[in-house]
């Protein structure tokens, strides 16, 4: 009887050891895990297109006079830096260091597209890039005027029949235009206004083109343009852009187009 009350006693001693023992191990592996979580969120910081300036060379950005987020909510401020200050100064940079040592660096830019090589596409690519963006920033706003007035509004009203059949046009030729590329107003040789669009960074300056004539306004549709606000939702930025068109700025170049 003495000694099945020791083995008793052995018993519960070695199974209270295995429960502290355990209970040990549970409590110091919860405290491992517990890690506290952060408390403070980064930031992202935006630019001033001020500083934004190309390399030595024939050619340079040009000024966006307004900061980044005026263009909000059409338009977010992130889209516009990486757009202006990342995309477009590239195509700047890459353009002077092609012309670069070349007869070509001193032609003004519309003579460089008439001189263009189609099959130097390094020279192709950076010059539609640096051409096209500079005019895409240049007839933006952050206030749009809803509607051209005077000689472009007559215009329109001639070659199109009505500011809403051209805008229908326009953004048709914009959405259905297949991956990357542009979708321009131009003024014909014959002055007449016309809707068309090109791929990647053609337009309609270049050689063999569909529709030839100088552009007054364009619409960039690679997705770095809109992707950020948009998604794969192109026809949504495509309606939101005219909120940003500068139609003054456009009517003055429409107005420097027929004079010549």
């Amino acid at each position: 009887m003495k000694v099945l009350n020791q083995k008793s006693v052995l018993l519960v001693l070695t199974l209270s050891i295995i429960i502290i023992t355990s209970s040990c191990r549970k409590k110091k592996l919860t405290e491992v895990v517990e890690v506290p979580l952060p408390t403070t969120e980064q930031k992202m910081t935006i630019g001033d297109p001020e500083d934004v300036k190309a390399s030595e060379g024939a050619f340079n950005v040009v000024k966006l006079p307004f900061k980044y987020d005026a263009f909000a909510p059409t338009i977010d401020a992130m889209t516009m830096e990486i757009h202006y200050s990342r995309h477009y100064l590239t195509y700047t940079n890459n353009l002077n260091k092609a012309l670069a040592g070349t007869d070509l660096a001193s032609l003004p830019i519309e003579e460089l597209h008439k001189k263009l090589d189609m099959s130097n596409a390094e020279l192709r690519n950076n010059l539609g890039g640096f051409y096209n963006h500079s005019l895409y920033f240049e007839i933006l706003t952050p206030k749009g005027e809803g509607k051209p007035k005077d000689s472009l509004a007559t215009a329109i009203n001639r070659d199109f029949g009505s500011f809403d059949t051209f805008k229908a046009l326009f953004s048709e030729a914009a959405n259905k235009q297949f991956g990357s590329g542009w979708a321009w107003l131009v003024v014909d040789k014959a002055g007449k206004l016309q809707v068309t669009s090109t791929p990647n960074q053609d337009n309609p300056l270049m050689p063999s083109q569909t529709i030839s004539g100088k552009p007054i306004l364009a619409i960039d549709v690679w997705e770095h343009a809109y992707y950020l606000g948009y998604q794969n939702k192109r026809m949504k930025y495509i309606d939101a852009f005219f909120d940003v068109v500068n139609w003054k700025k456009v009517g003055e170049k429409y107005d420097e187009a027929i004079k010549k």
